[in-house]
């Protein structure tokens, strides 16, 4: 059997995706950050030192190639992609692909644009995924293509049409494993029926369906599913026992947790947070690699093993699509100053309706925007888009405003935005820290008209990475979750021995 060169699959001697973090810009100190910490918490500041990548085996003859066991023959491959992204980091440079040349990533918006991009020709070049194909609809192979959980089954329907280039055609060949569960159709199947009952039948079910596959096939025994991954834009949080400890310590007495300034009772917070995975057994669960909307640190979302999953909200029948319209203006044309239009769900937004709602013409905040007033139109004609979290930290604005070129302002505590592994947020996004909610006029008037301008024509360029096509595109939104997979799956090594 196959096993991990170290116990975790994330320390690869040394730890190979924070490669992608160097930070090499051309415009430093621009950060927008109103709050001495760091508000969205990122992979790169785990990295002391740029490190190096694995000696790339020698070429085998047919005799070697004969004798090498499949693992060996992934690992080869990964190890030429680890060299390759190494090499442009090295150089400052990139190895041309005819396959993605219409697009060359550049600007400081890009942690290191020379390594993304020659990763992304790397992915594109070996990447293999299999759909494990056990379970039956709805709860595996089939999730929402439309409203909030829309790109979740986006994505799996991708992945199970057969026509994506990363399908792999058989699982020995493939370097990552897809586990086509759907929460949301779980939720839909069991939760209005058991809803008492029916966190611990989701974790059942997830045990269940790993165990069936564990079973079955080598894959995940070999690396204790580290190269495995499920996505989920439905939430789906997974508590270990020593956090539960935490939220059932009373407010009166014993150290509050770090999860939340209002809740310590756990029946609070579980009546709260639906659906919640908590489960007995940490271990099962320490390497599978979620892809997340809520992407919580607070509630257990790892930035250097998870990803974190852009949310969407498409329009489903009649009219079916795949993002919203576009009717962003010139920056000139926009008399907006800041925009907000949603539900009063969470803490967050409660502030900000008490401070904003319905008081400014400059910051437009409203809970029910009037019926002759257009959503989509009034962020086009809006400088900064406010994107404040609610029930959870994640939410479709920061997509809606990425389509609008509209300056997104996030407000929110422990949510690890997506792509931040290769894209600097600080370079087109605003952070305002939700203590500081009644500033936000005061804020974005101190923001130059030259510095929002270069926002704004940096969240323009990078809109093209929050952009979903079906089939997808290199650079686009599936293109960058996988890439997203693919990092990760660069962190780990299998070693030796056939399976």
């Amino acid at each position: 059997m196959a096993t991990f060169s170290l116990h975790s699959p994330f320390l690869l001697i040394p730890t190979f995706l924070l490669l992608l973090l160097t930070y090499i810009s051309p415009c430093l100190n621009e950060n927008l950050h109103f709050s001495s910490s760091t508000p969205t918490p990122s992979p790169s500041r785990l990295l002391q030192t740029i490190p190096k990548s694995p000696p790339l085996p020698p070429a085998p003859s047919p005799t070697m190639a004969k004798e090498k066991s499949r693992t060996d023959k992934i690992e080869e491959d990964l190890a030429r992609a680890r060299a390759a992204i190494q090499k442009a980091i090295n150089n400052q440079n990139y190895t041309s692909d005819d396959k993605i040349e219409f697009y060359v990533p550049g600007s400081c918006v890009y942690r290191n644009a020379n390594a993304f991009h020659q990763s992304q020709i790397e992915m594109i070049k070996r990447f293999k995924v299999w759909v494990y194909r056990e379970g039956e609809i709805p709860m595996a192979h089939s999730g929402p293509m439309s409203y909030i959980y829309s790109i979740g089954g986006q994505f799996m329907d991708e992945m199970e049409r057969g026509e994506s280039p990363f399908m792999a055609s058989h699982p020995d060949e493939a370097h990552a494993f897809f586990v086509p569960l759907s929460v949301s159709k779980i939720v839909d199947s069991f939760y209005r029926l058991q809803p008492h009952a029916f966190r611990h039948r989701l974790a059942i079910i997830f045990r269940d369906y790993i165990n069936v596959v564990a079973d079955k096939y080598p894959y995940w025994n070999r690396s204790s599913g580290g190269d495995h991954f499920m996505v989920s834009c439905h939430d789906w949080q997974l508590l270990p026992p020593t956090i539960i400890k935490k939220l059932e310590l009373k407010q009166s007495g014993g150290t509050k947790g770090n999860y939340t300034s209002t809740i310590y009772d756990k029946k609070a917070f579980l009546k709260n947070h639906a659906p919640l995975l908590v489960t007995e057994d940490p271990k099962f669960y320490q390497n599978f690699i979620r892809v997340l909307c809520n992407a919580n640190t607070s509630e257990g979302f790892k930035p250097i093993r998870d990803v974190s999953l852009p949310e969407f909200n498409l329009k489903g029948y009649p009219i079916f699509n795949l993002g919203p319209p576009r009717h962003g203006l010139a920056p000139s044309k926009r008399t907006i100053l800041a925009f907000f239009a949603g539900a009063a769900h969470g803490d967050i937004r409660s502030i900000l309706f008490q401070h904003w709602k319905d008081k400014d013409g400059e910051v437009q905040v409203y809970e029910n925007l009037p019926k002759e007033k257009n959503y989509h139109q009034l962020m086009g004609q809006t400088k900064f888009c406010l994107c404040p979290s609610g029930s959870e930290v994640a939410s479709p604005r920061v997509v809606e405003a990425m389509y609008q070129a509209c300056v997104p302002v996030i407000i929110s505590d422990y949510y690890t935005l997506p792509f931040s592994d290769v894209l600097d947020w600080s370079k087109f996004a605003v952070f305002i820290p939700p203590k500081k909610i009644p500033e936000i006029k005061t804020i974005l008037k101190g923001i130059s008209q030259k510095r929002y301008l270069t926002l704004q024509k940096r969240v323009a360029q990078v809109a093209r990475h929050f952009e979903l096509n079906r089939p997808a595109k290199p650079f686009d939104v599936l293109h960058m979750v996988l890439h997203s997979v693919w990092l990760r799956r660069l962190n780990i090594r299998l070693t030796q021995n056939d399976y």
